[in-house]
């Protein structure tokens, strides 16, 4: 059986409570514009959930990127060579990570997740699967940065970040990420990335409100674990969920929206929102091959190989860690 080692850098204070939970979800409440980062979606529940949109008939991304590894995963083996750590960054349940170790054959797997619970039922079920290297998981937020264990850090890196997760942060944000993966993962790294394409707005948009609910339990579920950890009484019932696209970002954005005036505390603060006001909880940018190749180049990876799906629904990069530079 594949060794487990975990490994916990969460931050949590002794009363199981994330400070960075908190601070967010009371610096979010108090903008002009709500908004609370969509990273706070995945306590067990959500993601959960999260794993259930990727079954839906409208959400195309997983079944796409899936078909995408099962036909490029040797070629991608091709490119970066053998005995790589392979370093996931937001595993979730690792749906898509055996067809990746099948094809490229690691020396340890590292994932990376928020949350810890959900962290260890995948790493203990893939452990089973591939008992010839370590499985190693890290319990972080790998939106900061992350001290990788002891035991991979000499090994070359690929890192890999599929499910279009990238697309949830805007330009900048998404640009410090990569970044602090170049220097997470060093020199010599690979990093093999999803990017959602843009394509008819109709799609888009289903895709992100099902008609079976699903996803709108997903963005509901936020406000049931700021009432259960952040001692909230926010009547959930108030809201509903919204997915709009934003032409001006290219962007479908999920709201939570108030249908009628109300007010709730949450950590011993109280907060008012009118009806139809609402709170920004994630964005979900799409890009055209020539944005997602800039994004990455700006954060010092240089594209490799790229693949796409008979549709152009979805792309995967394989990106290479460029030369650090200081000029130009």
């Amino acid at each position: 059986m594949g060794v487990i080692e975990e490994i916990k850098f969460s931050g949590r204070e002794h009363a199981g409570v994330d400070p960075a939970f908190r601070q967010d979800v009371l610096d979010g409440l108090a903008q002009t514009q709500k908004a609370i980062p969509a990273r706070w979606f995945y306590d067990l529940a959500g993601s959960e959930l999260f794993e259930q949109i990727t079954t839906l008939d409208e959400y195309y991304p997983t079944r796409t990127e899936i078909g995408l590894l099962e036909r490029h995963g040797a070629d991608v083996g091709a490119v970066i060579g053998t005995g790589r750590a392979v370093v996931e960054f937001g595993s979730g349940s690792s749906l898509k990570t055996p067809l990746l170790l099948r094809a490229i054959d690691p020396a340890a797997y590292v994932p990376l997740d928020i949350s810890g619970e959900f962290l260890r039922q995948s790493s203990e079920a893939l452990a089973v699967k591939f008992p010839q290297f370590p499985v190693l998981p890290v319990e972080a937020d790998f939106t900061r940065p992350v001290h990788l264990p002891a035991d991979v850090r000499d090994m070359p890196m690929l890192g890999f970040f599929p499910g279009s997760t990238i697309g949830n942060m805007v330009p900048r944000v998404a640009i410090d990420l990569l970044r602090s993966m170049r220097a997470t993962l060093g020199n010599g790294a690979f990093l093999l990335i999803g990017f959602d394409r843009v394509k008819d707005v109709d799609r888009l948009v289903a895709a992100y409100d099902d008609a079976r609910g699903v996803t709108a339990a997903f963005n509901l579920n936020l406000l049931h674990r700021i009432n259960r950890e952040l001692d909230g009484d926010i009547a959930v019932s108030a809201f509903r969920h919204v997915a709009r696209w934003n032409p001006d970002w290219s962007r479908i954005e999920m709201h939570l929206e108030a249908v009628e005036d109300v007010a709730f505390h949450v950590c011993g603060q109280g907060f008012r929102m009118a009806a139809g006001e609402t709170i920004h909880t994630e964005n979900s940018h799409k890009y055209t091959p020539n944005q997602a190749r800039l994004l990455l180049q700006a954060a010092g990876w240089g594209p490799s190989a790229s693949w796409t799906d008979d549709g152009d629904d979805f792309l995967l990069v394989l990106a290479e860690a460029t030369e650090l530079r200081t000029a130009p």
